[in-house]
């Protein structure tokens, strides 16, 4: 009998830390903005949070000794946190010898609540809808955390550019690659159709759902032939596969209307200011100091008003109940917050600290680094330095730079040196820069060239990064 108490506890500790878990999570990914305009609409949702910079000097020392008073008389199992002075605005409304009702009550929530909606919501991100939508799908949990690392990775485009083994060593000693493929066959399965895929032509296969017209044509045209499309070399194609030309004309007039971005749709249309959460400054020592930026952040706390209610044996029994309900979703929520401070931070400095290069040289000097080394120096799980990093921005003595820019892979140099792949990107870019523009290098040339530079990478490693920098290939290149 004592087993089964035990066990009905821990399920019921379970149930009841979901919805905690749940929203620390969810404020974690917030990046600054939208962390702000969250704490506004609880702030007009919930009656019993207050902002602290709203009161005045005055208010602020009876909040001080109130609160001292109060933890001086807190019970162990008290619902509720930091508490502090009723607001003014409430004050006519709520007088100390005034007994709360829960229709007063639920009208104030009510009125807060109507002028919520008229707020501006945060747009959705891609991150944030593909997320909700693997919520819904039956996986494994070790599949589905790592589909979820697999979201956090994608780009602004809803492309994967990191290998899956890449995602597997991340991901700790406990995943697996095949795993990994299953995670990534789960992303792959959500919409928009295409997202998740590792390069244009997984991204245009994904989209050939039955409904496609011409979908087996263009299935052959995209596997097997999607470089002699983009030189419209429909002579070969037709040698090549047997289709003849009309039908080949046919298909890509379904080809184009396929989406190449088909993550694109969740950014805004206009280019967005960018807001740093985090600042990291050069100190007298030498070294940096990393701050969050939250001086124009809502300081929460819980009304010492309601607590006192809350303790009055007159007050009604369902107002009662309304305000713990209150106080509980208010403490979630400061504790959510401040769990957000400490971890964005420690996160951030443990970056900082291994990228000391980076800031002090240059982004060529940028160091290889895993997400999983950072989760190992914080004591966290790898999944939550994606929440932690997703859409964060920093602002360094070298600029703007968004927190998942600090991380990569890297490669072995032949001097034995690990050196990341932004320095070879970097290696790449110059050294087209500097080629003859009547008789530019091929992949197979600059695979070369980056080896009489110490770096000895595989041709189609050459080959995905000039793509991902956006660079033509050489016959694309060729001034005449």
């Amino acid at each position: 009998m004592r087993l089964d108490t035990s066990q009905q506890m821990r399920t019921d500790m379970r149930q009841r830390m979901a919805p905690r878990m749940i929203q620390s999570m969810e404020i974690l990914q917030l990046p600054l903005m939208a962390l702000q305009e969250r704490i506004d609409q609880e702030l007009i949702e919930n009656p019993l949070l207050v902002d602290l910079r709203e009161l005045s000097p005055q208010e602020q020392e009876a909040q001080d000794a109130q609160a001292k008073e109060t933890a001086a008389e807190a019970e162990p199992d008290a619902e509720s946190g930091d508490l502090d002075l009723i607001p003014e605005e409430w004050r006519d409304t709520y007088g100390e010898t005034h007994r709360v009702s829960r229709a007063a009550l639920s009208e104030e929530a009510d009125r807060k609540h109507d002028a919520m909606q008229n707020m501006a919501a945060r747009p959705r991100s891609l991150h944030d809808d593909l997320a909700d939508q693997l919520s819904f799908l039956d996986s494994d949990p070790a599949v589905r955390a790592l589909a979820e690392y697999i979201i956090y990775n994608l780009d602004e485009n809803g492309y994967l550019n990191l290998d899956l083994h890449d995602i597997v060593r991340d991901f700790a000693g406990d995943a697996t690659l095949s795993q990994a493929e299953e995670a990534l066959e789960l992303v792959q399965k959500l919409d928009p159709p295409g997202v998740g895929a590792r390069n244009t032509r997984e991204c245009l296969l994904l989209q050939l759902t039955p409904d496609v017209p011409c979908r087996d044509i263009l299935y052959i045209l995209i596997a097997n032939h999607l470089e002699d499309l983009q030189q419209n070399r429909l002579p070969a194609i037709e040698k090549k596969s047997g289709i003849s030309i009309e039908k080949i004309k046919e298909s890509m007039e379904h080809l184009r209307r396929l989406n190449l971005r088909p993550g694109a749709r969740f950014s805004p249309e206009n280019a967005q200011y960018v807001v740093p959460d985090l600042i990291v400054e050069l100190n007298e020592h030498g070294t940096y100091d990393v701050r969050l930026v939250d001086e124009h952040t809502p300081q929460l706390s819980i009304s010492q008003y309601y607590q006192k209610q809350l303790k009055n044996k007159a007050t009604d029994p369902a107002a009662r109940e309304f305000i713990q309900k209150r106080i509980q979703s208010a403490r979630w929520l400061i504790e959510s917050i401040e769990q957000r401070r400490n971890t964005l931070l420690k996160v951030a400095r443990a970056i900082i600290e291994h990228q000391k290069d980076f800031l002090d040289k240059g982004p060529e000097a940028i160091e290889p680094l895993k997400m999983q080394q950072i989760a190992d120096r914080v004591n966290v799980h790898v999944t939550t330095v994606s929440r932690a990093v997703d859409d964060k921005w920093v602002q360094t003595p070298r600029g703007i730079f968004s927190l998942k820019r600090f991380f990569g892979g890297g490669t072995v140099t032949s001097e034995g040196e690990e050196v990341a792949w932004d320095t070879i990107k970097q290696k790449l870019l110059e050294i087209i820069a500097k080629e003859d523009k009547q008789n530019p290098l091929s992949d197979e040339e600059i695979v070369d060239e980056l080896g009489k530079h110490g770096f000895p990478v595989a041709r189609r490693t050459v080959t995905k990064y000039r793509r991902t920098l956006r660079i033509p290939s050489s016959r694309q290149r060729k001034q005449f």
